[in-house]
């Protein structure tokens, strides 16, 4: 389906703003104010501060390795081959060779002019000025993201809340049937949850971290160790008395699965479990053997589970529920 994307709208707006500015000033070359401005305008306030600095520094030199060779060397094509060989290397060695592009732009235009004039350098920096400060404007306001890394989160949630009860579910009936399309489903969410929270930081200059990025990030560790968690559970044998705990256990927690940042209550429940297992006698056979470990080691990383949480703050709307998973 066709979609206009929102910094695909700011870009037109702020492209055609820019080449009437330059235009209504009576500049040379005045739709170069418009390139200017596409190539400044990006998806976050950061970047569009990063590109907008590397692009004017860029041009800065542009001006000045233009004065120097042309008016020294003179006005032919290969003296601008000549130029670009040193040039990009300097913008390279200043980490500004985002502005290789636009600056090639200036270049070109003092070339073509077959002078450097103090009109013509004014001309220059009056195009550079108004391509990014108009791109700059475009991107004071970014829309909230808020709402769709609610989304993200509570999507999240309830795959997570569908994948334990199936493993619940399994561990009652080995025969209970799923697709396991909630784990891809899961891992997919997840990556997109975090490029979206990392936008959101990007757009907010004061901030370094963001509250919904932790959280995201912590869910693809307990994720992972969900993914590990399967091998074990199909591993447990269907006459294994523990069976039964688990899938309680597992079904419980399924019930509780929030942002918040108290796990403490099952991470007692677990440990009581691990002391039951502890009591029950010695395993006779290999098959047993095998068992037993497959349910120890399921301990273990359920207990990583539990402190993934545990040691989360908890998002900000969240904070003073009583919530586990």
């Amino acid at each position: 389906m066709f979609r206009i994307g929102y910094r695909t709208l700011k870009t037109a707006i702020g492209t055609a703003i820019a080449i009437m500015i330059a235009d209504f000033i009576n500049l040379d070359n005045f739709a170069s104010a418009g390139i200017i401005a596409i190539l400044c305008i990006q998806n976050t306030k950061r970047k569009s501060v990063d590109a907008s600095w590397s692009r004017f520094v860029a041009c800065m030199l542009a001006m000045v390795f233009s004065i120097v060779f042309f008016e020294v060397i003179g006005y032919h094509p290969i003296v601008i081959g000549l130029m670009i060989l040193f040039f990009i290397p300097v913008t390279v060695s200043l980490n500004v060779k985002e502005g290789i592009v636009t600056s090639s732009v200036i270049i070109v235009h003092i070339f073509m002019d077959g002078q450097v004039t103090f009109a013509s350098l004014l001309n220059e920096f009056l195009l550079i000025v108004i391509g990014i400060g108009v791109a700059l404007i475009m991107n004071l306001y970014m829309p909230s993201v808020d709402a769709k890394l609610v989304k993200f989160q509570e999507k999240i949630e309830s795959n997570f809340h569908a994948i334990f009860v199936q493993i619940a579910a399994y561990l009652k009936d080995e025969n209970a049937a799923w697709n396991g399309q909630e784990i891809t489903l899961t891992d997919q969410l997840i990556k997109e949850a975090k490029t979206l929270a990392f936008q959101d930081v990007e757009n907010h200059f004061l901030r370094n971290e963001s509250h919904y990025y932790l959280y995201f990030s912590m869910r693809q560790k307990q994720f992972e160790l969900i993914v590990r968690m399967l091998p074990l559970i199909s591993s447990l044998s269907s006459s294994v008395e523990q069976r039964k705990m688990i899938a309680e256990f597992v079904e419980d927690l399924s019930e509780h699965i929030h942002p918040g940042n108290t796990a403490i209550l099952y991470l007692k429940k677990l440990y009581d479990m691990k002391i039951l297992f502890e009591d029950m006698d010695m395993p006779k056979n290999r098959e047993e053997f095998e068992t037993r470990a497959a349910l120890y080691q399921f301990i273990r990383e359920m207990e990583e589970y539990l402190q993934l949480k545990q040691s989360f703050r908890g998002l900000p709307s969240q904070k003073g529920k009583k919530q586990f998973g």
